[in-house]
């Protein structure tokens, strides 16, 4: 029987057009699994499902996940995660093996990672995805970009007080203008275009902003992915990706999972800058904040 499945072209293109047209004809796929990003369980006879290929170095795990989590895509991780996952399958649900095309060695249907979002514009602008961020505030980049160079998306984590209560919040700051498409005014547009896109000035660092439907912070394995946008098509898009999964301190994951949300501030370059500690850091943001110069909402969390 047909299933609800997505294999997108990358996956096809790694798994070979058999075996795809074999998930798609539901030979291969689950009636039921546990969503590799949020851990719930999914359908795929009642509702979209992705297919997630997670790729190491010799293995590769074929994952499945709600479409509404993440799209159809193929996710380079190390062997190491991929060997314990592998290793997790075969203890709790043998499967089958499937052949991979230009794999060394087989795709193993199961839930064995939670799930990443592909790479993905930053934003309908001049902004590049390339971004440095870790568990504690940190100046996103030292230096701004060349004349004519992209500006870079830096991304900075910390625990935002709204009154009583600590938020897992993500500072956003480019290292220059960003300018809407064909612009070469060089004016600074990057709060207009998030504007344009759902958030909202801030006025008060104690209030949380709205949560915005569509977009979602991708934390897994303890580590910070991605920034999630509607896609034109359906389903979810990468708005910010890290080059390599970041990771997050205990207290911020806590705060996220506990408010299954993280609330993403976005400041025009040069606003908030290098803050070593989360103090100096809602400083700086009260700053802008008088400033008129902060826009945010709340994303729901993706993953754990």
């Amino acid at each position: 029987m047909p299933r609800m499945l997505d294999v997108s072209d990358e996956v096809r293109s790694e798994i070979g057009d058999d075996e795809a047209d074999r998930l798609l004809g539901g030979d291969r796929a689950p009636d039921s699994y546990e969503c590799t990003s949020c851990r719930t369980l999914g359908d795929t006879h009642a509702e979209p499902t992705s297919t997630v290929l997670f790729v190491g170095d010799e293995t590769a795990v074929l994952a499945f996940a709600h479409a509404r989590c993440i799209p159809s895509q193929v996710v380079p991780v190390s062997e190491e995660q991929l060997v314990g996952a592998v290793r997790s399958i075969s203890q709790s649900q043998p499967a089958p093996s499937v052949p991979a095309q230009a794999m060394p060695s087989s795709v193993v249907p199961g839930q064995a990672l939670p799930g990443q979002a592909v790479p993905g514009q930053a934003l309908p602008g001049q902004a590049g995805q390339n971004a440095r961020a870790q568990g504690s505030p940190v100046e996103p980049t030292a230096q701004p970009p060349a004349p004519g160079q992209a500006a870079i998306l830096g991304i900075t984590c910390g625990l935002i007080l709204h009154g009583k209560v600590g938020h897992a919040s993500l500072v956003v700051e480019p290292t220059g203008p960003v300018g809407r498409p064909g612009s070469t005014s060089g004016e600074d547009e990057f709060l207009d275009l998030l504007q344009d896109a759902g958030f909202q000035q801030v006025v008060d660092l104690d209030e949380t902003p709205e949560q915005l439907p569509g977009w979602s912070v991708l934390v897994a394995m303890g580590r910070l992915h991605a920034i999630l946008q509607p896609a034109a098509a359906g389903g979810s898009t990468g708005w910010w990706q890290a080059h390599q999964p970041l990771q997050v301190t205990d207290a911020w994951r806590l705060a996220a999972s506990q408010l299954a949300e993280v609330t993403m501030y976005a400041v025009p370059a040069g606003m908030v800058g290098r803050q070593p500690r989360e103090d100096l850091l809602r400083q700086a943001l009260e700053r802008a904040v008088a400033l008129g110069q902060v826009v945010a909402a709340s994303l729901p969390l993706a993953g754990t």
